[in-house]
């Protein structure tokens, strides 16, 4: 089955193919970061017209690239959240809008499924069950993840999530956007250590998060009188190792309270590199061993989503071709989700 993905959430307008014998056969990507520089953040509406006008060029493009016509799809996937409502409706409509001109089969999927499966398209993907930390976006969370749609809630953040921490205390320290990838980049020029900054909720006994407190313990600092432009290394790198401390930390009581071996980190905030550095010593140290999708597949894409797509239908979901009628869930709980319904609709 060659399944075709498209992925249109948020700031990236992503489409791929992924055939269940052959594996990921192309995808393709754009990124809206330069679209939203000057406005320091997403534009919901200008995010939703970009994907208009992407959409048809990627699809094009994709399927140039696996050497296969329109024809030849026999399944779509497509975000149907969580994410910006205008984004979702763009992919949702686009995709069932095919699926009714070829008449196949559609499939709504979650955007955190495909991120926590994403690394099971890697080269040498983990078995079930595992452990799973998802750091995508407004999210942090730790999974049991038992199967397909088969997913434990373990803990997650009470507050702001990691990657909304980064972000936000980028932009504290004057950082440009996107301000997560520019702060990681500025803490390997400076010196953690030498600012004191809080580990929130490292001994709570749980394996839930908190990052507010970090970041406003980041603004108490940077607002200090005798604070310089100089001193944002030192508070970044000192940032950055608080809060992986807290991931890793976390990460590791989960495996032991399961009793697994295999962590698989997804999502943005899992390409990095301090985090990964910890999280493979750690796991080490326990002989376990963390899985991590390719750099490529960290932020959102469409290859996610075509893979998870297809690892519901290779489970038996019951397959529909397509009606036309669709509606999308800018929030939608990964808890919500279910295991594939078998049979035939």
């Amino acid at each position: 089955m060659r399944v075709l993905g498209i992925e249109s959430s948020c700031d990236e307008t992503g489409v791929a193919i992924y055939d269940t014998a052959l594996g990921l056969l192309a995808h393709r990507l754009h990124s809206q970061i330069d679209l939203h520089a000057a406005y320091g953040g997403v534009v919901p509406e200008l995010a939703s017209r970009d994907h208009i006008r992407r959409l048809p060029l990627l699809l094009r493009e994709t399927l140039e690239a696996s050497g296969l016509e329109m024809g030849d799809i026999d399944a779509i996937a497509y975000t149907a959240g969580p994410g910006l409502a205008g984004a979702l409706l763009v992919g949702s409509s686009v995709a069932e809008a095919l699926g009714v001109a070829l008449g196949v089969p559609t499939l709504p999927v979650h955007h955190l499924e495909g991120h926590l499966l994403s690394p099971l398209l890697s080269a040498t993907p983990p078995g079930f069950p595992f452990v799973a930390l998802l750091v995508s976006g407004g999210h942090t969370q730790l999974m049991r993840v038992a199967g397909v749609g088969d997913y434990t809630l373990l803990g997650e953040t009470v507050d702001d999530a990691a990657g909304e921490a980064f972000d936000k205390t980028a932009k504290l320290l004057g950082l440009p956007y996107p301000g997560g990838p520019v702060l990681a980049r500025l803490a390997l020029e400076g010196v953690p250590g030498r600012f004191k900054l809080p580990r929130p909720m490292l001994h709570s006994k749980d394996f839930d998060f908190s990052f507010s407190g970090l970041k406003t313990a980041v603004l108490t600092a940077a607002s200090a009188p005798d604070f310089v432009d100089a001193d944002r290394a030192d508070l970044a790198a000192e940032f950055q190792a608080a809060a992986v401390e807290v991931l890793v930390s976390k990460s590791m009581a989960a495996l032991k309270h399961t009793g697994l071996k295999q962590l698989v980190v997804a999502g943005g905030v899992g390409a990095n590199l301090a985090l990964r550095a910890g999280l493979d010593g750690a796991a080490a140290k326990r002989r376990a061993r963390v899985f991590y999708p390719e750099m490529e597949l960290c932020t959102d894409n469409g290859a996610m989503i075509a893979f998870a797509g297809a690892m519901r239908f290779m489970a038996g979901e019951r397959l529909a071709v397509s009606d036309g009628c669709f509606a999308v869930r800018p929030r939608w709980s990964l808890q919500e989700i279910t295991p594939p319904k078998t049979g035939v609709a």
